[in-house]
């Protein structure tokens, strides 16, 4: 898929320059969209995609899990996923998870926010510090953690259904302390639930307002230039709040991308040695896909 045309690029700049803000949704509502927001025209073009690119058999034999996500009006989001449900090793990418822990603990009094606290968080998303993660964990608590992430109020890990989001183990030497239920990983995500982990964040149903952009400024400008980042990084004026994870074959990444009035989401696990390849090209044809169908329903053709 080409680049956008001048005009549609100018108008896109214009509505950029608005203040767009999310719709502001409830949180069993944002669930709901979420779930139900499977759209079969981005389906089929995200499934052309990945065959343009030359990765249909590897989406086939399950080492290729996608979501992609249209939010630019966060109250209609547009969703496309292969293998979205499927649980796989993530590595750093629940990092997230541990991020998110943090957040409810400081909403609920339970942490408190210091210099030292605020480095590790940034370092352990921007940076993918893992000594920096353990300390949050540690601070979070292991299993308060876990209880959260299963909490019928977030339920980003659902043992009776796909799982989701699990952080098992410190990053770090040493044996996992739980398990996921349903596939043994220590660190495990789906592409679905890391998605919508995003788009929790994005329309502020996750935790309060100032919890969230405290965990939108830890998530942005991040510092390893590698798959997604790398794959994106010719194009000026946009805006990642992203966190990855790599280990041996596995290859994870995750952003919510902002430009020029548009925002969609994109999440990719690989498991191959070229993974981290697969991500990079991923990145644009994901990017101008989602860019391209954002735009065309501002139009009115969506």
């Amino acid at each position: 898929m080409g680049k956008l045309s001048i005009i549609q690029f100018a108008a896109c700049l214009f509505i950029g320059s608005l203040s767009v803000l999310p719709t502001p949704l409830r949180s069993e509502e944002a669930s709901r969209l979420l779930i139900e927001s499977g759209d079969p025209a981005l389906q089929l073009k995200l499934e052309e995609t990945v065959g343009e690119l030359g990765l249909a058999d590897a989406a086939a034999r399950g080492d290729l899990n996608l979501a992609l996500v249209i939010v630019t009006d966060p109250a209609n989001p547009r969703l496309a996923e292969i293998n979205g449900h499927q649980m796989v090793y993530a590595a750093s990418l629940p990092k997230i998870a541990i991020l998110l822990g943090a957040a409810v603990a400081l909403e609920e009094g339970r942490l408190e926010m210091t210099p030292a606290l605020h480095k590790d968080m940034n370092d352990m998303i921007r940076v993918s510090c893992n000594a920096c993660a353990t300390r949050v964990l540690e601070q979070v608590g292991r299993q308060q953690l876990l209880d959260t992430l299963q909490s019928p109020e977030l339920n980003f890990y659902d043992e009776d259904s796909s799982g989701g989001l699990w952080v098992g183990k410190d990053y770090g030497p040493g044996s996992a302390y739980q398990r996921d239920p349903l596939e043994g990983l220590s660190h495990g995500a789906t592409a679905f639930q890391a998605a919508r982990f995003y788009y929790r964040l994005y329309t502020h149903t996750l935790v309060s307002r100032a919890q969230s952009e405290m965990m939108l400024s830890t998530l942005v400008d991040p510092g390893v230039v590698h798959k997604f980042v790398k794959g994106l990084q010719s194009y000026r004026g946009m805006k990642m709040y992203r966190k990855s994870g790599t280990w041996r074959s596995y290859h994870a990444d995750s952003a919510l991308v902002t430009y020029g009035g548009h925002a969609y989401i994109m999440v990719a696990l690989a498991n191959h040695q070229q993974g981290a390849r697969w991500l990079e090209r991923l990145a644009p044809s994901l990017h101008d896909l989602a860019v391209s169908e954002s735009w065309a329903a501002i139009q009115g053709k969506r």
